[in-house]
């Protein structure tokens, strides 16, 4: 039996020289693949409290919407700056070449609403702490972050238990 790590193509040098891509594009295209990865991804909150699913830019929101369906919730998305159209709130964070902003609806979640934020990768953890502070400025709960894959040498997992956050990964790369 194929593990999630198994449909998932990994392609040299791109974006640039020296960079092992991830492409998770693979596995979403495979039914099969797909169909186990988001039964992984949200097997440890099963039975959890959880009102809304919350999708990272841009594979974060393939992931999200699958799995709000499956738990039979609502998707809310958090994205890059200026692709929303209505009222927003937005945080700034730190990218290896400068700083970027994430934005959310100012009406997307309520203050105590327990959420499940949900990306394809986690490596130095930047957008997903960022994406955790507009939720929490929203004064909702983050109950836990779901990621395909890690990418531990980048310490993005150590940041966000850092912070308190339940991490789970369904697969690591080591040396990227």
């Amino acid at each position: 039996m194929k593990s999630v790590q198994d449909y998932i193509r990994t392609i040299p040098d791109f974006p640039k020289p020296g960079i092992m891509f991830r492409d998770v594009t693979t596995l979403f295209a495979d039914p099969r693949g797909f169909r186990i990865a988001i039964d992984q991804l949200l097997h440890p909150y099963a039975g959890l409290p959880i009102d809304r699913v919350i999708g990272l830019e841009a594979r974060g929101f393939i992931l999200g919407g699958a799995i709000a369906h499956q738990l039979s919730l609502g998707f809310v998305p958090i994205r890059k700056k200026g692709k929303l159209p209505g009222n927003t709130i937005e945080q700034s964070y730190t990218l290896e070449y400068g700083e970027a902003i994430m934005e959310v609806h100012d009406d997307a979640l309520k203050p105590g609403e327990k959420v499940l934020l949900v990306d394809d990768l986690l490596a130095t953890g930047g957008t997903a702490e960022a994406g955790i502070k507009l939720i929490e400025r929203m004064g909702a709960e983050v109950v836990g972050c779901a990621f395909v894959i890690d990418l531990p040498d980048l310490g993005g997992r150590k940041r966000l238990e850092a912070l308190g956050m339940d991490v789970h990964a369904l697969c690591a790369f080591d040396g990227d």
